[in-house]
């Protein structure tokens, strides 16, 4: 019994009586507190989780059990949660209890699964490493002075750790697959709108798409059958029925030069091994391109700002979040609130995008800005006029050093390969591909629009031929023990 198994192994152990609910749930905790240093969690619901697994227990007992059912499962803290605080990870919601789920919340509970709280994040989702979270970053568990992206960075070290089996996530520009990538765990951002955005605490609304994290792909696609459907709630979702899941025949893989050609050789070599994996499976590999990738970077923060700025004018010190003390008037209310709630990179944002939308500049930045978007985007759909998906990295590196990427355009940069997906609405994901510097490796796999079940099952069947997705970090060994054993295995 533990975390690292599959849904489908944690179900068979559940109903075949091997362990109850509770006994699972209560090991996770117990691992949570263990792995306290790694700080995948803001909130942890123990008491809400252990009443949860009961409720399994008596489902299982009278024959009535659900796809998720005692699953235990963590949730971004960017969710709404009823009677579970919601952070966003900044100090603006710190004590915010929503009255409320929300719809990924309350179709995964109603399946059965068991939350154990909420994990870390960067502020708002704005950062690529979780170290703009008010609470302080989340650890990355193959070498815990490492980054474990961002922003979800704690539902991602959450999985990897084996303090849950899965996770939720949400990715605006690559925050789901970046931090999968880093922590060597598969994790898909589903089409924009096939997931409702009901509850889920908004960033860059056109944007924003919930997702999942897991250990391989199978279990993602569990979890996208129950978390996707219209909902009436969310006028952007969608009701295009469920993904359908495309059989094991040949496709064809596009591999754009504009993601490749500037890879460094020893990580290039590593993603190069996974494509030929690929095709070894009986697909085929071309190259293509997409011309207008260079600019995504560059539309994307000025897109993203500009939401973000709008969306984040709620937050004024009055109706909830931080309330500034002892302000002499509504503006010093406004400002002081504003001030002290929301750290350096979410000011940096809301300053950048409502300079962008200001008059004199919106015509130059935003617009301009979504003029590229269009062209991204009509870069992808000519490509899937050739191809059925298309093979890219998904970050220029492995996981850096906490503290080492300070240049908030560096920082930026480290999002170029996610972006233009998530500026184009389609599905991608992340999949474990190998390991460079005893660090993970991620491959992206990018499909057409609702075409999810490509991807997925390309991902399945490359881990039913490789090993990688198994692969987990040894989270008993402490940081001075991790560099004496490395020193030792480099001689």
């Amino acid at each position: 019994m533990n975390a690292h198994e599959s849904i489908a192994e944690l179900r068979r152990g559940l109903l075949d009586k091997r362990y109850s609910a509770v006994e699972l749930t209560e090991h996770c905790l117990a691992e949570i507190d263990t792995s306290a240093s790694l700080n995948c969690f803001i909130t942890v619901a123990r008491d809400e989780a252990v009443a949860a697994a009961k409720a399994a227990d008596a489902a299982i007992a009278r024959g009535e059990a659900g796809p998720l059912t005692g699953v235990p499962l963590a949730h971004k803290d960017v969710f709404c949660t009823e009677g579970v605080r919601t952070t966003c990870g900044s100090r603006m919601l710190a004590n915010f209890i929503a009255p409320y789920d929300a719809t990924v919340v309350s179709k995964l509970a109603a399946a059965g699964a068991v939350c154990l709280g909420k994990t870390n994040m960067d502020e708002f989702a704005m950062g690529s490493s979780n170290e703009t979270s008010w609470f302080g970053p989340a650890r990355n568990p193959w070498d815990p002075e490492r980054a474990p992206g961002g922003s979800s960075g704690g539902s991602a070290a959450a999985v990897s750790a084996g303090l849950v089996p899965c996770a939720t996530g949400t990715d605006t520009g690559g925050s789901i697959r970046q931090p999968a990538a880093f922590c060597g765990v598969t994790g898909l951002k589903p089409t924009y709108g096939r997931v409702s955005r009901y509850g889920m605490v908004a960033f860059a609304s056109s944007l924003d798409q919930g997702g999942a994290f897991a250990r391989d792909a199978d279990d993602v696609a569990t979890l996208l059958k129950i978390m996707e459907g219209h909902d009436p709630r969310d006028s952007t979702s969608t009701d295009t029925g469920p993904t359908a899941f495309r059989g094991p025949e040949p496709m064809t893989i596009g591999l754009p030069a504009e993601y490749w050609d500037n890879l460094d050789a020893a990580m290039g070599a590593r993603l190069e091994a996974a494509t030929r994996e690929l095709e070894a499976a009986g697909h085929a590999l071309t190259t293509l391109s997409l011309p207008h990738t260079r600019a995504a970077v560059s539309a994307y923060y000025v897109i993203a700002s500009a939401e973000a700025s709008a969306n984040l004018s709620r937050y004024d010190g009055v109706r909830f979040g931080y309330r500034a003390e002892a302000s002499e008037d509504i503006d010093e209310l406004y400002r002081r609130s504003r001030a002290e709630g929301f750290g350096a990179e979410v000011k940096r944002r809301i300053l950048t995008g409502t300079y962008a939308l200001s008059i004199g500049y919106y015509d130059a930045y935003y617009l301009q800005a979504q003029r590229v978007r269009r062209l991204i985007r009509q870069d992808f759909l000519d490509a899937f006029n050739r191809v059925d998906v298309i093979a890219a990295p998904v970050t220029p590196s492995v996981a850096f050093e906490l503290g080492a990427v300070t240049d908030p355009v560096d920082m930026y940069r480290q999002d170029a390969f996610t972006i233009p997906a998530s500026l184009s609405g389609l599905p991608a994901m992340s999949m474990p591909c190998g390991m460079l510097d005893r660090l993970p490796v991620g491959l992206q796999l990018i499909a057409p629009h609702f075409e999810e079940g490509r991807i997925l099952n390309l991902a399945a069947q490359y881990q039913r031929r490789t090993d990688w997705h198994r692969r987990h970090p040894d989270i008993s060994i402490d940081a001075g023990s991790r560099a004496e054993r490395e020193g030792a295995d480099a001689v």
